[in-house]
């Protein structure tokens, strides 16, 4: 019996549910609103990591279905998942995160 592997990527909507579900998993911590979200985060905005650095940025979720910032999912999905404890990490340049973000502003 063969195992059947499709070559489909995700759709947009799926990533952006687990990636709206893994922000609001954090729990109860130092830092961290009654909700679970950090406090020094706005609602409506995620934090991702970017660089060998693991620079931290804001973003909104606006940003989320928008096709270069749908790139930097799909690549982030690609090198580490997104179960994991470190935080929504993007493996590119900050400079290049930094350019592709001004594309979308």
């Amino acid at each position: 019996m063969a195992i059947r592997i499709s070559n489909k990527l995700p759709q947009p909507d799926v990533i952006i549910k687990q990636i709206l579900k893994r922000c609001s998993s954090f729990g109860k911590k130092q830092g961290y609103n009654e909700e679970g979200h950090p406090e020094d985060v706005p609602k409506g905005h995620f934090v991702v990591y970017v660089g060998e650095n693991r620079t931290r940025y804001i973003v909104p979720i606006s940003w989320l279905p928008h096709p270069q910032f749908q790139c930097l999912l799909q690549i982030a999905e690609e090198e580490f998942g997104f179960n994991h404890d470190m935080g929504l990490t993007i493996p590119c340049d900050e400079v290049v995160f930094e350019y592709l973000t001004s594309l979308i502003r």
